[in-house]
Protein backbone atom coordinates (compact mmCIF):
# COMPACT_ATOMS: atom_id res chain seq x y z
CA UNK A 1 0.00 0.00 0.00
CA UNK A 2 2.77 2.43 0.95
CA UNK A 3 4.83 1.61 -2.15
CA UNK A 4 1.78 1.97 -4.40
CA UNK A 5 1.15 5.42 -2.99
CA UNK A 6 4.40 6.70 -4.54
CA UNK A 7 4.52 4.40 -7.57
CA UNK A 8 5.02 6.60 -10.69
CA UNK A 9 3.00 4.16 -12.78
CA UNK A 10 0.00 4.65 -10.49
CA UNK A 11 0.29 8.42 -10.75
CA UNK A 12 0.78 8.18 -14.54
CA UNK A 13 -2.74 6.83 -14.88
CA UNK A 14 -3.94 10.41 -14.36
CA UNK A 15 -2.97 12.92 -17.09
CA UNK A 16 -0.04 15.18 -16.09
CA UNK A 17 -2.16 18.29 -16.75
CA UNK A 18 -4.58 17.21 -14.03
CA UNK A 19 -1.74 16.74 -11.54
CA UNK A 20 -0.31 20.14 -12.51
CA UNK A 21 -3.63 21.80 -11.76
CA UNK A 22 -4.01 19.81 -8.55
CA UNK A 23 -0.58 20.81 -7.24
CA UNK A 24 -1.16 24.47 -8.05
CA UNK A 25 -4.58 24.55 -6.40
CA UNK A 26 -3.29 22.59 -3.42
CA UNK A 27 -0.39 25.05 -3.18
CA UNK A 28 -2.70 28.07 -3.05
CA UNK A 29 -4.71 26.40 -0.28
CA UNK A 30 -1.51 25.70 1.66
CA UNK A 31 -0.50 29.32 1.00
CA UNK A 32 -3.72 30.46 2.62
CA UNK A 33 -2.81 28.46 5.72
CA UNK A 34 0.75 29.82 5.60
CA UNK A 35 -0.72 33.31 5.85
CA UNK A 36 -2.27 32.28 9.15
CA UNK A 37 1.08 30.91 10.33
CA UNK A 38 2.96 34.04 9.22
CA UNK A 39 0.56 36.31 11.08
CA UNK A 40 -0.04 34.31 14.25
CA UNK A 41 3.04 32.22 14.98
CA UNK A 42 5.44 35.10 15.83
CA UNK A 43 2.73 36.62 18.04
CA UNK A 44 2.34 33.43 20.06
CA UNK A 45 -1.24 32.91 18.88
CA UNK A 46 -2.90 29.61 18.05
CA UNK A 47 -2.85 28.75 14.35
CA UNK A 48 -6.03 26.68 14.78
CA UNK A 49 -8.37 28.80 16.88
CA UNK A 50 -10.11 31.11 16.29
CA UNK A 51 -10.94 30.48 12.62
CA UNK A 52 -9.91 32.97 9.94
CA UNK A 53 -11.14 36.47 10.75
CA UNK A 54 -10.54 40.09 9.82
CA UNK A 55 -7.81 41.55 12.08
CA UNK A 56 -9.59 44.92 12.02
CA UNK A 57 -13.22 44.11 12.86
CA UNK A 58 -12.84 40.44 13.94
CA UNK A 59 -15.41 39.40 11.31
CA UNK A 60 -15.38 35.59 11.01
CA UNK A 61 -14.65 34.85 7.36
CA UNK A 62 -17.04 32.23 5.89
CA UNK A 63 -15.61 29.54 3.65
CA UNK A 64 -17.01 31.07 0.48
CA UNK A 65 -15.09 34.27 1.20
CA UNK A 66 -11.90 32.40 1.97
CA UNK A 67 -11.12 30.95 -1.46
CA UNK A 68 -7.40 31.38 -2.23
CA UNK A 69 -6.55 34.07 -4.81
CA UNK A 70 -10.15 34.46 -5.97
CA UNK A 71 -11.54 36.11 -2.83
CA UNK A 72 -8.77 38.70 -2.55
CA UNK A 73 -9.25 39.72 -6.18
CA UNK A 74 -13.05 39.68 -5.94
CA UNK A 75 -13.08 41.92 -2.86
CA UNK A 76 -10.25 44.06 -4.27
CA UNK A 77 -8.09 43.45 -1.24
CA UNK A 78 -10.64 44.60 1.35
CA UNK A 79 -12.63 43.02 4.15
CA UNK A 80 -16.16 42.09 3.09
CA UNK A 81 -17.54 43.43 6.37
CA UNK A 82 -15.66 46.61 7.32
CA UNK A 83 -13.92 47.30 4.00
CA UNK A 84 -10.57 47.68 5.73
CA UNK A 85 -7.62 46.92 3.43
CA UNK A 86 -6.16 43.41 3.43
CA UNK A 87 -2.42 43.28 2.78
CA UNK A 88 -1.36 42.19 -0.72
CA UNK A 89 0.95 39.79 1.10
CA UNK A 90 -1.98 37.38 1.48
CA UNK A 91 -2.45 37.17 -2.28
CA UNK A 92 1.30 37.01 -2.91
CA UNK A 93 1.88 34.13 -0.48
CA UNK A 94 -0.99 32.11 -1.98
CA UNK A 95 0.21 32.69 -5.55
CA UNK A 96 3.86 32.04 -4.72
CA UNK A 97 3.10 28.81 -2.87
CA UNK A 98 0.89 27.61 -5.70
CA UNK A 99 3.64 28.26 -8.26
CA UNK A 100 6.27 26.58 -6.09
CA UNK A 101 4.13 23.47 -5.65
CA UNK A 102 3.52 23.40 -9.39
CA UNK A 103 7.27 23.68 -9.95
CA UNK A 104 7.92 20.82 -7.52
CA UNK A 105 5.55 18.63 -9.53
CA UNK A 106 7.19 19.55 -12.82
CA UNK A 107 10.62 18.96 -11.34
CA UNK A 108 10.10 15.58 -9.66
CA UNK A 109 6.46 14.49 -9.91
CA UNK A 110 6.36 12.31 -13.04
CA UNK A 111 9.35 10.19 -11.93
CA UNK A 112 9.24 10.61 -8.13
CA UNK A 113 5.82 11.77 -6.88
CA UNK A 114 6.85 11.15 -3.26
CA UNK A 115 9.84 13.45 -3.67
CA UNK A 116 7.60 16.13 -5.15
CA UNK A 117 5.30 16.00 -2.14
CA UNK A 118 8.17 16.25 0.34
CA UNK A 119 9.70 19.15 -1.59
CA UNK A 120 6.34 20.90 -1.34
CA UNK A 121 6.62 20.66 2.45
CA UNK A 122 10.14 22.09 2.33
CA UNK A 123 9.08 24.92 0.02
CA UNK A 124 6.13 25.78 2.27
CA UNK A 125 8.53 26.06 5.20
CA UNK A 126 10.82 28.34 3.17
CA UNK A 127 7.90 30.64 2.36
CA UNK A 128 6.71 30.86 5.96
CA UNK A 129 10.22 31.44 7.31
CA UNK A 130 10.95 34.12 4.71
CA UNK A 131 7.91 36.28 5.40
CA UNK A 132 8.17 35.88 9.19
CA UNK A 133 11.86 36.79 9.11
CA UNK A 134 11.18 39.85 6.96
CA UNK A 135 8.58 41.15 9.39
CA UNK A 136 9.89 40.03 12.79
CA UNK A 137 13.60 39.24 12.23
CA UNK A 138 13.11 35.75 13.68
CA UNK A 139 12.59 32.24 12.37
CA UNK A 140 10.40 30.38 14.90
CA UNK A 141 11.77 27.18 16.38
CA UNK A 142 8.58 25.39 15.42
CA UNK A 143 9.66 25.87 11.80
CA UNK A 144 13.36 25.12 12.24
CA UNK A 145 13.19 22.25 14.72
CA UNK A 146 10.00 20.96 13.10
CA UNK A 147 11.78 21.05 9.74
CA UNK A 148 14.73 19.09 11.10
CA UNK A 149 12.42 16.41 12.48
CA UNK A 150 10.33 16.24 9.31
CA UNK A 151 13.38 15.95 7.06
CA UNK A 152 14.91 13.16 9.12
CA UNK A 153 11.63 11.22 9.41
CA UNK A 154 10.56 11.55 5.78
CA UNK A 155 13.94 10.87 4.16
CA UNK A 156 14.01 7.10 4.83
CA UNK A 157 10.37 6.85 3.74
CA UNK A 158 11.28 8.26 0.31
CA UNK A 159 14.99 7.50 -0.25
CA UNK A 160 14.87 9.05 -3.73
CA UNK A 161 14.75 12.44 -2.03
CA UNK A 162 18.51 12.01 -1.48
CA UNK A 163 19.12 9.95 -4.59
CA UNK A 164 19.41 6.76 -2.53
CA UNK A 165 17.96 3.30 -2.88
CA UNK A 166 17.78 2.29 0.78
CA UNK A 167 16.11 3.89 3.79
CA UNK A 168 19.31 3.61 5.84
CA UNK A 169 21.38 5.49 3.25
CA UNK A 170 18.72 8.19 2.96
CA UNK A 171 18.55 8.61 6.73
CA UNK A 172 22.33 8.95 6.89
CA UNK A 173 22.26 11.54 4.08
CA UNK A 174 19.58 13.51 5.91
CA UNK A 175 21.50 13.49 9.20
CA UNK A 176 24.69 14.46 7.40
CA UNK A 177 22.88 17.36 5.72
CA UNK A 178 21.41 18.49 9.03
CA UNK A 179 24.78 18.37 10.77
CA UNK A 180 26.55 20.12 7.90
CA UNK A 181 23.95 22.87 7.80
CA UNK A 182 24.08 23.59 11.50
CA UNK A 183 27.84 23.14 11.77
CA UNK A 184 28.86 25.33 8.84
CA UNK A 185 26.60 28.23 9.71
CA UNK A 186 27.47 28.07 13.40
CA UNK A 187 31.18 28.13 12.53
CA UNK A 188 30.59 31.20 10.34
CA UNK A 189 28.54 32.82 13.07
CA UNK A 190 31.27 32.33 15.69
CA UNK A 191 34.04 33.38 13.30
CA UNK A 192 32.15 36.51 12.34
CA UNK A 193 31.57 37.24 16.00
CA UNK A 194 35.29 37.18 16.69
CA UNK A 195 36.11 39.43 13.73
CA UNK A 196 33.14 41.80 13.59
CA UNK A 197 31.35 41.06 16.84
CA UNK A 198 30.61 44.56 18.09
CA UNK A 199 29.33 47.72 16.51
CA UNK A 200 29.86 51.21 17.88
CA UNK A 201 26.82 53.34 17.19
CA UNK A 202 27.05 57.10 17.56
CA UNK A 203 24.04 58.89 19.01
CA UNK A 204 23.05 62.57 19.14
CA UNK A 205 24.64 64.37 22.11
CA UNK A 206 22.97 63.67 25.44
CA UNK A 207 20.66 60.97 24.09
CA UNK A 208 18.62 59.08 26.69
CA UNK A 209 18.42 55.32 26.20
CA UNK A 210 16.55 52.90 28.44
CA UNK A 211 17.56 49.42 29.60
CA UNK A 212 14.17 47.79 30.22
CA UNK A 213 13.25 44.40 31.60
CA UNK A 214 13.43 42.58 28.26
CA UNK A 215 14.77 45.05 25.71
CA UNK A 216 17.03 48.00 25.00
CA UNK A 217 15.11 51.11 23.92
CA UNK A 218 16.99 53.42 21.58
CA UNK A 219 15.54 56.64 20.13
CA UNK A 220 14.41 54.96 16.89
CA UNK A 221 14.12 51.27 17.74
CA UNK A 222 13.66 48.70 20.48
CA UNK A 223 15.91 45.63 20.46
CA UNK A 224 15.12 42.52 22.55
CA UNK A 225 18.06 41.36 24.66
CA UNK A 226 17.63 37.85 23.29
CA UNK A 227 18.81 39.05 19.88
CA UNK A 228 22.05 40.45 21.31
CA UNK A 229 22.96 38.57 24.48
CA UNK A 230 22.50 34.87 23.84
CA UNK A 231 26.16 34.01 24.65
CA UNK A 232 27.86 34.57 28.00
CA UNK A 233 30.55 36.71 26.34
CA UNK A 234 28.07 39.12 24.70
CA UNK A 235 27.54 42.52 26.27
CA UNK A 236 26.14 46.00 25.63
CA UNK A 237 28.39 48.85 26.70
CA UNK A 238 27.70 52.56 27.25
CA UNK A 239 29.90 55.36 28.57
CA UNK A 240 27.22 57.15 30.56
CA UNK A 241 27.28 60.84 31.35
CA UNK A 242 24.47 60.01 33.77
CA UNK A 243 22.77 56.78 34.75
CA UNK A 244 19.59 56.66 36.81
CA UNK A 245 18.58 53.43 38.55
CA UNK A 246 15.64 54.01 40.86
CA UNK A 247 16.80 56.60 43.36
CA UNK A 248 20.48 56.05 42.57
CA UNK A 249 22.22 58.47 40.21
CA UNK A 250 25.66 57.75 38.72
CA UNK A 251 27.75 60.19 36.71
CA UNK A 252 30.52 59.53 34.18
CA UNK A 253 30.50 55.75 34.56
CA UNK A 254 30.75 52.77 32.26
CA UNK A 255 27.56 50.71 32.03
CA UNK A 256 27.92 47.17 30.72
CA UNK A 257 25.07 44.63 30.49
CA UNK A 258 25.74 40.90 30.11
CA UNK A 259 23.13 38.17 29.91
CA UNK A 260 23.44 37.52 33.64
CA UNK A 261 25.22 40.59 35.02
CA UNK A 262 24.83 44.38 35.04
CA UNK A 263 27.89 46.51 35.76
CA UNK A 264 27.60 50.21 36.63
CA UNK A 265 31.03 51.63 37.33
CA UNK A 266 32.64 49.30 39.88
CA UNK A 267 29.30 47.86 41.00
CA UNK A 268 27.99 44.54 39.68
CA UNK A 269 24.44 43.28 40.18
CA UNK A 270 21.83 40.83 38.94
CA UNK A 271 19.95 42.46 36.02
CA UNK A 272 16.80 40.40 36.70
CA UNK A 273 15.19 42.76 39.23
CA UNK A 274 16.15 45.87 37.20
CA UNK A 275 12.98 47.13 35.55
CA UNK A 276 14.34 50.39 34.18
CA UNK A 277 17.78 51.96 33.87
CA UNK A 278 17.98 55.35 32.12
CA UNK A 279 21.30 56.34 30.64
CA UNK A 280 22.38 59.63 29.03
CA UNK A 281 25.14 59.06 26.48
CA UNK A 282 26.59 59.99 23.08
CA UNK A 283 27.13 56.43 21.82
CA UNK A 284 26.67 52.73 22.46
CA UNK A 285 28.56 49.52 21.73
CA UNK A 286 26.30 46.58 20.89
CA UNK A 287 26.89 43.00 19.72
CA UNK A 288 26.28 42.39 16.04
CA UNK A 289 26.41 39.49 13.62
CA UNK A 290 25.31 38.75 10.09
CA UNK A 291 23.40 35.66 11.21
CA UNK A 292 21.74 34.44 14.38
CA UNK A 293 21.01 31.04 15.89
CA UNK A 294 17.72 30.97 13.98
CA UNK A 295 19.71 30.87 10.74
CA UNK A 296 21.83 28.02 12.13
CA UNK A 297 18.77 25.88 12.84
CA UNK A 298 17.12 27.00 9.58
CA UNK A 299 20.07 25.73 7.55
CA UNK A 300 20.03 22.51 9.56
CA UNK A 301 16.37 21.97 8.68
CA UNK A 302 17.09 22.64 5.00
CA UNK A 303 20.02 20.24 5.09
CA UNK A 304 17.80 17.47 6.48
CA UNK A 305 15.82 17.69 3.22
CA UNK A 306 18.49 18.41 0.59
CA UNK A 307 21.69 16.91 1.99
CA UNK A 308 25.17 18.30 2.47
CA UNK A 309 25.71 19.21 -1.19
CA UNK A 310 22.56 21.29 -1.15
CA UNK A 311 23.72 22.95 2.08
CA UNK A 312 27.04 24.00 0.53
CA UNK A 313 25.24 25.33 -2.55
CA UNK A 314 22.71 27.18 -0.39
CA UNK A 315 25.39 28.74 1.76
CA UNK A 316 27.41 29.95 -1.22
CA UNK A 317 24.31 30.99 -3.14
CA UNK A 318 22.89 32.99 -0.25
CA UNK A 319 26.23 34.79 0.11
CA UNK A 320 26.20 35.72 -3.58
CA UNK A 321 22.60 36.93 -3.38
CA UNK A 322 23.36 38.93 -0.24
CA UNK A 323 26.42 40.52 -1.85
CA UNK A 324 24.42 41.37 -4.97
CA UNK A 325 21.68 42.94 -2.87
CA UNK A 326 24.31 44.98 -1.04
CA UNK A 327 25.77 46.27 -4.32
CA UNK A 328 22.33 47.25 -5.56
CA UNK A 329 21.64 49.15 -2.34
CA UNK A 330 25.00 50.90 -2.63
CA UNK A 331 24.18 51.89 -6.22
CA UNK A 332 20.84 53.24 -5.03
CA UNK A 333 22.53 54.95 -2.07
CA UNK A 334 20.31 52.99 0.28
CA UNK A 335 22.92 50.90 2.08
CA UNK A 336 21.24 51.63 5.42
CA UNK A 337 18.30 49.52 4.20
CA UNK A 338 20.50 46.43 4.46
CA UNK A 339 20.14 46.44 8.26
CA UNK A 340 16.40 45.84 7.74
CA UNK A 341 16.91 42.79 5.50
CA UNK A 342 17.48 39.58 7.51
CA UNK A 343 19.63 36.77 6.16
CA UNK A 344 16.95 34.07 6.29
CA UNK A 345 15.29 35.08 2.98
CA UNK A 346 18.64 34.81 1.17
CA UNK A 347 19.03 31.28 2.53
CA UNK A 348 15.49 30.37 1.48
CA UNK A 349 15.98 31.72 -2.04
CA UNK A 350 19.24 29.83 -2.54
CA UNK A 351 17.69 26.61 -1.19
CA UNK A 352 14.77 26.97 -3.63
CA UNK A 353 17.22 27.44 -6.51
CA UNK A 354 18.95 24.20 -5.47
CA UNK A 355 15.62 22.35 -5.40
CA UNK A 356 14.74 23.40 -8.94
CA UNK A 357 18.07 23.80 -10.77
CA UNK A 358 20.96 23.57 -8.33
CA UNK A 359 22.59 20.30 -9.47
CA UNK A 360 22.39 21.37 -13.12
CA UNK A 361 23.94 24.76 -12.33
CA UNK A 362 26.84 23.14 -10.49
CA UNK A 363 27.34 20.62 -13.28
CA UNK A 364 27.34 23.41 -15.87
CA UNK A 365 29.86 25.47 -13.89
CA UNK A 366 32.17 22.71 -12.74
CA UNK A 367 31.44 19.89 -15.12
CA UNK A 368 30.62 17.45 -12.30
CA UNK A 369 27.44 15.61 -11.40
CA UNK A 370 25.67 16.46 -8.16
CA UNK A 371 22.97 13.80 -7.91
CA UNK A 372 19.32 14.51 -7.11
CA UNK A 373 17.58 17.29 -5.20
CA UNK A 374 18.73 15.96 -1.85
CA UNK A 375 21.86 14.01 -2.64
Amino acid sequence: MYMAMFDPEVWAQTPPFIWSCAFFVFGTAVGSFLNVIIHRLPRGESIVSPPSHCPHCQYAIPWYLNIPLVTWLWLRGRCANCRAPISPRYFLVELLTGLLFLGAWWRQGPEHPGVALILCLLLAGLVAATFIDFEHFIIPESITFGGMAAGVVLSPLVPALHGKDSAADALLASLLGLGTGCGLVYAILRGGKLLFGRKKQKLPPDTTIVFGEESLKLPDEEIPYGEMLYRDSDYIEVMAKKAVLGEQVFENVRVRLYKDRLEIGDQAMDPGPVQRLEVVTDGILIPQEAMGLGDVFFMGAIGAFIGWKGVVFTLLGSSIVGAAAGMVLIALRRLEWSRWIPYGPYIALAAAVWVFRGPELVQALLGVGMGSAGG
